[in-house]
């Protein structure tokens, strides 16, 4: 299996801490980037659109963050869809149980999921391996 390239956005600073031991365990990614919301992460894929190594595989998404939540973020990144060169499958992870999160997230074709916080190994060993 190639790894992969993973970018967690969630405004957590303790589960941003949590999550990026578990992935570094798992060994299944070759490269973790964290953004504390969804501008950050739209300006970071923005600056990596020349070079397609820097974007990321897969994007583990937190719905509720301030300056740009995760709906926000998928507006945007739909706007940039266009310019960039590899297919990008997002994960949504909250803490919202709230079903309308669940039936939106279904709205967004690169959403491939929507997981509860916290994110287990197993849960990462199901994101690395598909495709």
């Amino acid at each position: 299996m190639i790894k992969k390239v993973i970018w967690v956005v969630d405004d957590d600073a303790i589960y941003q801490i949590i999550v990026n031991k578990i992935i570094q365990r798992s060994e299944m990614f070759s490269a973790i980037s964290t953004f504390k919301n969804g501008k950050d992460a739209i300006d970071a894929l923005q600056n990596s659109l020349e070079n397609d190594k820097l974007l990321p595989n897969i994007i583990l998404l937190d719905i509720n963050m301030p300056i740009m939540d995760g709906w926000e973020f998928m507006e945007e990144m739909e706007l940039l869809k266009s310019q960039i060169s590899k297919q990008i499958i997002i994960y949504i992870v909250s803490s919202s149980i709230a079903i309308e999160d669940k039936n939106k997230s279904k709205t967004y074709p690169d959403i491939l999921g929507y997981l509860s916080k916290p994110i287990t190994t197993n849960d990462l060993m199901m994101i690395a391996s598909n495709d």
